[in-house]
């Protein structure tokens, strides 16, 4: 439904006697099933069950409606049938769910003259069910109720007697010698061409075939029948028999006839598979897609549902897909796996060495049987899967050439279709894959994918194996795989196609003909024409529009956008003879045919002589060597595609589950501890938490087995390889892009997507069952992704902000691990120090918090008081989880340190570039930080309390969080190359270390005033601003004025002096900020004394857990130094007269006069103000110059 809550009625009722209908559940969101009368009216709030004569059950919420409501029956899943049964003779309504009864919900209904029954359903947006009213065979049928539509009886003895000459015929043999009868094997019956037996089959054949169209007949005879010949087991080649019917019904049936059988036969299959429930041994699953591989070995079979019906009127996608068992009792997982288990270990923070080894004799039993409980139903879940892979290599098989190309061409086509309508979500909602489904097929396709391409490899040594597989990068520029309106790393396709039209030209051989910017895919008709010409002319663009540069006319019916479905399959050939014949002018050179993706045959896609069919284009840098057959890169393409549209988000959240597990358990071992606990005369608390005990204990058993299913399906170690290998392809294909330069602007976005989410799923996801530690190859790969990550966070070819952020923070996340920091070290030298420029590229004009975030990352745990994983104010808290990159052991990297202290030092422009552009986003981040808190501060004095929006106070913690960051940005710089401030020989040196000094005052005054702003919003403590704590921010201020001002650390020509007068020239310098961190306060009026003494003051000395003894000594040492300077600074200065003063900033006196218009400043004032702007303060005059200010001698 598209509706809010839409409300549907059937269209037959009943008024007497005891009817069915069955519901087959295919969403388990709200809705609500039953019964209702014709005067029942029904609106968006107001459904079945909400008005007097309206009866309904809702498995969703677990309630019975009827004007109002109360609990009833059980929680309902996606899979489920419902059975609704209506009793007019006594008066009452009642369900069962998968044939057990839910017991009677309603009696008394209101009964008599004009009351009639009909079946009803209300269901809310996006839901779906189908019902079945008796067209097809009841799954939970009932004695002495009947289904609303009869079944049809008589085609039913007419079906059953055929059947039975049917089995007569095949059973018995004719000995001619003899003459009489003989009874012999039917499992190795076959067709002899005896005129006897052919003309008794074509006579049963010509009364059956009519029957076998109808559902009814197909599901209730016809797969019942075939299902019996596959009952022995054995392998489903020894069963012949189904190959031979097949033929038999090709042979002798119409060709509609077989269409329609087959159609409503595979559907009669997927149905039964989706809606079979689960018992222990999966043996209804595995007895349908038995029976499914059976069909689809025979030849004609498989390509007629191939290209008619898998895709188009089926979601086959379902027979790849093992539902999960929402009950587990009726699963029997309780058989399989009688022992629970679940961890005791509660933070993932490497405390679980030391649990393991606390783990108790009994607890250890326990973990092995439920171990061996998992491995128990593994082992029957991979016989299912391994059914599964079987009927792709069936639809993959690319040797039965004959009548209509291979299954895997024809596959390839469909394939590209679903993936287009899952990308562009256009699809109709019944067409969309849900994530559960496409996980499956994932998994189930790589298998199939890797058996087929390892087979090729071993007939063509020279060929790749599946262990190195990639994509190679012409498939991206040239045009024969259809990407849709997928983004491309450099933009829109057209757009690229138009700017880097040269390159095409000159790298791939690619012309792109300027009358076809918006035309369709070509290829060439003729070989021999093919070859003369240097270079085949090619459109990048697969669209519906067929003429080209209108120089090929076509009937009009051909043209339109949805080929009837008639139409849609003509073979190629029949369209090109329709082409009319014309001497090729000088555009036309290529004679051209359309590549609908439907209509693309082997050729297109595998090429022949002298055509490289979808490898077209082949840029030099790509090695000679055949990688594989060109249809296995295209379905591993798709393979890429589908974990970037909905694998990844699936993985996570299924990841839920176990999270489940942890938080029972926590709650389940608090209890005890509390029971353990609980004063003996207390009954009534004890009997509460054992009640609570209890409770806790029935819902892990069940969660536990749930866990062992889905750790079996999804997170198995089989899983966690094939979302390996996707990760190194991904990576191959990206490193492969690349080496082509301009061209790596085509790639699809979703392959560094992908690459960045499959390492991700990898650590996050699996990460408890099974460690990634342990996968083949793990470092060097952790390296190739860094030097991915490193390369690319800053390329130009890749404009999509969404992506350039999303490498951003993939490298951020990257740096604040040490393994993965160490797999950046690991990358080649020239790359690290080029990723390291991009880092310090000044901060203006891009995102620049994740990269200050990420030069963070690599100094913490080297800074002032810069050790710590969490704040000490909030070490008491819980974080939210443990696994956060912010929450992990400081593990700086000296080595890119390094490279950063080389690169500051060596680079003159660069320096002053990177740290103005530093300075100004303090300044902005701190000003906003400061302008927030007063808005905060005068929405909590406001008498009525208003609370203040959540956003805002995110917001200004961001800012304080930015201002810290960038702080600790400006300490590791003055550490790593303090010549660059220090070193007056520089030319911009002194002017960085005045605005330096300016916005440290500032941010010291701020954050020490007493009773300030800032004091009293820290101790609002409102949820959100938990970060904004003196702490962090002083901690860095001191590191930095530390590292300027202490004797220890004199390297460099400019005297000690000149530092400390800079700090004190600063008109906001005030020592009592210095004080302040200490602890040292001002002495206080007599009156006020009493009150400020209870009140605890900050001091760095009370941090001794983050703050080392040396560490205070410096501070220390610098207050003597500055309580020094400052005395005798305010003895040498003479006062100035007013208008000496600089008229910018009253702080300095006029030292500069600016060329033309001759006004004057000092000179920190005009340098800072020429770094963002040429004009005047005064005048806007332009400037052109600034010459020294010597003032004139008075008389």
């Amino acid at each position: 439904t598209f509706g809010n809550f839409g409300s549907i009625r059937a269209t037959t009722c009943v008024y007497k006697g005891k009817w069915i209908y069955e519901v087959l559940i295919s969403s388990q969101g709200l809705m609500q099933i039953g019964w209702c009368t014709l005067n029942c009216r029904f609106n968006q709030e107001e459904g079945v069950g909400d008005t007097p004569d309206s009866y309904a059950y809702d498995g969703n919420r677990v309630r019975k409606w009827n004007v109002t409501t109360t609990n009833y029956g059980k929680s309902w899943a996606a899979g489920d049938i419902v059975s609704c049964l209506i009793d007019l003779d006594e008066g009452s309504i009642s369900f069962c769910l998968n044939g057990v009864s839910l017991g009677t919900a309603f009696d008394n209904i209101s009964r008599g003259s004009g009351m009639a029954y009909f079946p009803a359903i209300s269901l809310s947006f996006k839901e779906s069910v189908a019902f079945n009213f008796g067209s097809r065979p009841l799954r939970y049928p009932l004695t002495g109720y009947r289904p609303l539509q009869d079944k049809p009886a008589t085609d039913l003895v007419k079906a059953h007697k055929l059947l039975g000459y049917l089995k007569n015929v095949i059973n018995i043999g004719i000995d001619i010698s003899e003459g009489k009868l003989v009874e012999r094997d039917s499992s190795t019956w076959q067709l002899h061409g005896e005129p006897t037996v052919l003309i008794t089959l074509a006579h049963i054949f010509n009364n059956f075939a009519p029957l076998m169209c109808k559902v009814y007949l197909v599901e209730d005879v016809l797969m019942n029948f075939l299902l019996s010949i596959l009952e022995g087991g054995g392998a489903v080649e020894a069963h012949p028999l189904i190959q031979q019917l097949l033929d038999l019904m090709w042979l002798l049936m119409e060709d509609y006839e077989v269409h329609e059988c087959l159609k409503q036969l595979l559907m009669s299959l997927l149905r039964a598979y989706r809606f079979s429930p689960i018992v222990p041994d999966l043996g209804l699953q595995i007895h349908y897609l038995r029976l499914t591989i059976a069909i689809l070995k025979h030849e004609k079979s498989r390509k007629y549902l191939l290209h008619n019906v898998l895709f188009d009127v089926l979601r086959s996608v379902v027979f790849f897909y093992i539902k999960s068992p929402l009950r587990v009792e009726e699963a029997g997982l309780q058989e399989l796996i009688p022992t629970t288990w679940w961890p005791n270990r509660f933070n993932k923070e490497g405390k679980e060495t030391k649990e393991v080894k606390e783990e108790s004799a009994e607890e250890r039993l326990r973990r092995r049987a439920y171990e061996r409980g998992c491995q128990r139903l593994k082992k029957r879940i991979e016989v299912v899967e391994e059914l599964q892979v079987q009927i792709l290599k069936l639809l993959l098989n690319n040797k039965d050439h004959g009548g209509g190309g291979a299954s895997r061409y024809i596959f390839l086509n469909k394939f590209r279709k679903f993936l287009q309508e899952n990308a562009s979500n256009r699809g109709n909602l019944t067409v969309l894959c849900p994530p559960e489904y496409m996980v499956c097929f994932l998994h189930r396709l790589i298998s199939a994918l890797r058996l087929y391409w390892d087979e090729y490899k071993l007939k063509n040594p020279s060929a790749l194996s599946s262990e190195d597989a990639y994509v190679p990068p012409q498939l991206f520029y040239n045009g024969k795989v259809d990407y849709f309106d997928l983004q491309r790393l450099g933009g829109l396709l057209s757009h690229l196609k138009k700017t880097l039209k040269d390159d095409l030209a000159s790298k791939a051989s690619i012309l792109i003909d300027p009358a076809e910017i918006q035309a369709v895919t070509m290829d060439d008709l003729d070989e021999d024409e093919e070859s003369a010409l240097s270079t085949a002319q090619v459109s990048l663009r697969p669209a519906a529009a067929l003429a080209i540069g209108g120089a090929l006319a076509r009937p009009s019916w051909l043209s339109s956008p949805t080929l009837g479905r008639a139409n849609r399959f003509l073979s190629t050939a029949a369209v090109s003879l329709m082409t009319p014949r014309r001497s090729p002018g000088a555009l036309e050179k290529v004679k051209v045919r359309t590549l609908n993706m439907e209509q693309r045959t082997e050729e297109d896609i595998e090429g022949s002589h002298g055509n490289e069919g979808l490898l077209l284009g082949k840029p030099s840098e790509e090695p000679e060597q055949q990688i594989t057959e060109n249809s296995l890169l295209e379905i591993l393409d798709g393979i890429v595609m589908m974990y970037n549209l909905s694998v990844h988000q699936q993985l996570g959240k299924m990841v839920g589950v176990s999270d489940d597990v942890n938080e029972y358990a926590m709650a389940l071992k608090d209890t005890e501890e509390k029971i353990s606990r609980c004063p003996k005369r207390r009954i009534d608390i004890c009997e509460e938490l054992l009640k609570s005990q209890k409770v806790f204990s029935e819902k892990l058993n069940h969660l536990s087995r749930r866990l062992a299913w889905i750790n079996v399906t999804i997170y198995s170690k089989e899983k966690m390889q094939d979302i390996y290998w996707l990760l190194r392809v991904c990576i191959r294909t990206i490193e492969h892009g690349d080496r082509v330069g301009s061209l790596f602007a085509f790639m699809p976005e979703f392959y560094l997507s992908v690459a960045m989410n499959t390492y991700s799923a990898l650590k996050n996801y699996f990460s408890p069952v099974n460690s990634m530690e342990e996968l083949p190859g793990y470092e060097e790969t952790l390296t190739h992704l860094a030097a991915i990550l490193a390369k690319h966070f800053a390329d130009s070819r890749i404009v999509g902000t969404d992506i350039r952020d999303s490498l951003m923070q993939a490298l951020a996340s990257y740096v604040c691990y040490p393994h993965s920091l160490r797999a950046v070290e690991r990358i080649p030298e020239d790359q690290r120090i080029s990723m390291m420029r991009n880092l310090l590229a000044p901060y203006e004009q891009r995102p620049w918090a994740q990269t200050n975030w990420i030069l963070v990352r690599l100094w913490r745990g080297c800074g002032f008081g810069y050790r710590y994983t969490r704040l000490p104010h909030l070490l008491k808290t819980k974080p939210e989880d443990a696994n956060l990159p912010s929450l992990q052991k400081p593990c700086p990297s000296t080595l890119l340190q390094r490279h950063m202290a080389d690169l500051l030092r060596s680079d003159r422009e660069m320096a002053p570039s990177f740290l103005n552009s530093v300075l100004n986003q303090l300044n902005w981040a701190f000003s906003e930080f400061i302008g927030m808190i007063q808005e905060i501060q005068q929405a909590a004095e406001r008498l009525e309390r208003n609370f203040v929006d959540s956003r805002q106070l995110k917001v200004c913690a961001t800012c304080f969080d930015l201002s810290v960051s960038l702080l600790r940005v400006l300490e590791m710089t003055v550490t790593l190359a303090p010549e660059i401030f220090l070193d007056w020989s520089r030319p911009s040196s002194e002017l960085l270390l005045r605005r330096l000094a300016q916005l440290l005052n500032q941010v010291l005054n701020r954050v020490t005033a007493e009773r300030n702003l800032f004091d009293r919003v820290v101790n609002l403590r409102l949820p959100g601003l938990e970060s904004v704590d003196h702490y962090p921010i002083l901690v860095a201020v001191t590191g930095i004025l530390v590292r300027l001002l202490c004797p220890i650390y004199r390297h460099s020509p400019s005297s000690e002096q000149d530092r400390f007068s800079v700090l004190l020239a600063d008109p906001c310098f005030q020592l009592r900020s210095i004080q302040y961190l200490l602890g040292h306060t001002e002495p206080v009026a007599l009156g006020v004394a009493s009150s400020s003494t209870d009140k605890k003051h900050f001091s760095l000395q009370s941090y001794t857990d983050y703050i080392s003894q040396e560490e205070l000594a410096k501070v220390e040492q610098m207050l003597g130094h500055l309580s020094e300077e400052s005395k005798q600074a305010a003895a040498s200065t003479l006062p100035t007269s007013e208008e000496d003063l600089c008229p910018i900033c009253y702080a300095h006196p006029i030292s500069a006069v600016f060329k033309p218009c001759s006004h004057k400043s000092c000179k920190a004032c005009i340098n800072q103000h020429l770094m963002n702007n040429k004009d005047c303060f005064f005048c806007k005059a332009t400037i052109t110059g600034v010459d020294d200010y010597i003032k004139p001698a008075t008389s």
